[in-house]
C-alpha cells in the first residue's frame, strides 16, 4: 500500500461520525447495513449520512450495492486488512520487538 493512499484512508475515518459507522459496518460483517438502519443507529440527517459514506466509498473502505429498493453499505474487508497491515507490517522493524520494554525494566 502506498503512503498517499494510507493517509487519505486514515483521514477518511479520523472524523468520529465515519470512525462510528465504518465500525458498525465493521461489526456487521459481509452481510452489511443499509443505509435506512445506519440512518437510525446514527440519528444524523440522512444528508449528513450520505456525506460521510461518500468518503469512505471514495477511499475504498466501504462499498455500497442496490438490493432492489434498498442501498446495501458494507465494510471493504480487503482493503482494511491492507490497511492494517500497513500500520503494522514494520511493527519494530527498527529494532527487535520487546527490546524497548526490556530496556526500560532493567
Amino acid at each position: 500500500m502506498k503512503l498517499e493512499q494510507a493517509a487519505k484512508q486514515l483521514e477518511a475515518i479520523g472524523n468520529p461520525t465515519r470512525l462510528n459507522l465504518y465500525r458498525i459496518l465493521v461489526r456487521a460483517g459481509e452481510a452489511g447495513r443499509p443505509v435506512g438502519y445506519l440512518q437510525d443507529t446514527l440519528g444524523i440527517a440522512a444528508s449528513t449520512l450520505s456525506h460521510h459514506l461518500h468518503r469512505l466509498i471514495l477511499t475504498g473502505l466501504v462499498t455500497q450495492e442496490r438490493q432492489a429498493t434498498t442501498l446495501i453499505c458494507r465494510a471493504n474487508y480487503p482493503i482494511m486488512r491492507d490497511l492494517i497491515g500497513f500500520l503494522a507490517d514494520e511493527c519494530c522493524a527498527d529494532v527487535a520487538c520487546g527490546a524497548a520494554e526490556n530496556d526500560a525494566a532493567a
